[in-house]
């Protein structure tokens, strides 16, 4: 683990152990929060596995559930959320789940938790990727550098042979090829992502048609009347990075394709990856003018009453999958803690 996410730990023990999270809660006048969630998978990830940020386990999202509600806090969709934003006064808190990018195992052990709890969510989906088409390249640079020795970078005329025999040198090179790419141009990203997979034998289809749900698999989830269906981009791409008739055709051709789908135009968008260098005012604006209702982000924080002022631009708290102690749920359930984070980090 980075000293990033060890200070954070320590950070949350702290918080823990001051039983600080349930007074903050009480007197801060956040109205609420939405986690983030990507992958529900069972058992614990290999040493190797820098995407393990990205799972939780079902019994941890069953845990959490169970807690917020045990601390008074109620699950609701996001519509709901958005109207207790409205409101003139803070209600009951509440958390709002949501999942981005369609994950298979979303279907295959999200859902019978969530059912199980009778717990709205909604899933936001990238259309390229379900239908087969798209690039889960931040999964596919760990699959490949954790079943090889050494690893070629190549760029211009030059190529680099960095050794991966161990953890801490394939963390290093995963590291070094994903800051690479997200410094790229789109374009220049995916054909070195294309490049690096054939490289290696990778099939980047395949990878896609696995690990995300087709549209049949989709329908099951859309069906279900806990769920709420929302846009994330056609490709997952950095709409920050695309001009701007890109980046609005990215993200009106998602909710087409999701209409034509399901017969109804998804009212919510999650802009991918969702930081600062991703999406901005820009996107704020292009989704409001797109008729979304809202757009989430993943800049930390809580919800307030000067959210319904900015509903293109809300903050998320991820649910993150190297934290996932239950005494560290008190502390996820907590707005306030999130937008001082953020704003001593941003």
């Amino acid at each position: 683990m980075s000293l990033k996410y060890t200070v954070i730990r320590a950070m949350f023990e702290a918080l823990w152990l001051s039983r600080l999270p349930g007074l903050l809660r009480s007197l801060s006048a956040s109205r609420g929060v939405i986690f983030t969630l990507h992958r529900v998978l069972p058992g614990a990830p290999a040493d190797f596995s820098p995407n393990a940020i990205l799972q939780v386990t079902p019994d941890f999202l069953d845990y959490v559930i169970e807690r917020v509600r045990d601390l008074g806090i109620d699950i609701v969709s996001l519509d709901e959320a958005i109207d207790r934003l409205k409101a003139s006064e803070k209600g009951r808190p509440f958390v709002v789940l949501t999942f981005d990018d369609a994950y298979k195992d979303n279907l295959q052990y999200a859902l019978p938790v969530l059912r199980r709890h009778n717990a709205p969510f909604t899933l936001y989906v990238p259309t390229a990727l379900v239908d087969g088409v798209g690039d889960i390249w931040w999964q596919a640079i760990e699959d490949i550098i954790a079943r090889q020795d050494a690893v070629a970078f190549t760029q211009g005329d030059e190529t680099d042979y960095v050794d991966t025999r161990t953890t801490a040198e394939k963390q290093q090179a995963y590291d070094a090829l994903y800051w690479r790419m997200r410094k790229m141009p789109e374009a220049d990203r995916v054909a070195l992502m294309h490049s690096f997979a054939r490289s290696y034998g990778y099939d980047l289809a395949q990878q896609c048609r696995t690990l995300i749900m087709d549209w049949q698999e989709l329908r099951k989830l859309a069906d279900d009347p806990l769920c709420t269906i929302g846009a994330h981009t056609v490709h997952h791409y950095e709409l920050a990075k695309l001009d701007a008739d890109q980046a609005r055709s990215e993200m009106q051709q998602s909710a087409e394709v999701l209409l034509a789908q399901f017969g109804q135009r998804p009212s919510h968008i999650s802009y991918p990856i969702g930081g600062p260098a991703s999406a901005g005012q820009r996107e704020f604006d292009m989704a409001r003018d797109l008729g979304f209702v809202s757009g989430v982000t993943t800049r930390p924080g809580g919800l307030y009453a000067h959210h319904a002022q900015s509903l293109h631009a809300l903050p998320r708290i991820s649910l993150n999958g190297y934290f996932q102690s239950r005494r560290y749920v008190d502390v996820f359930a907590t707005g306030v803690i999130f937008s001082t984070m953020g704003k001593l980090t941003g």
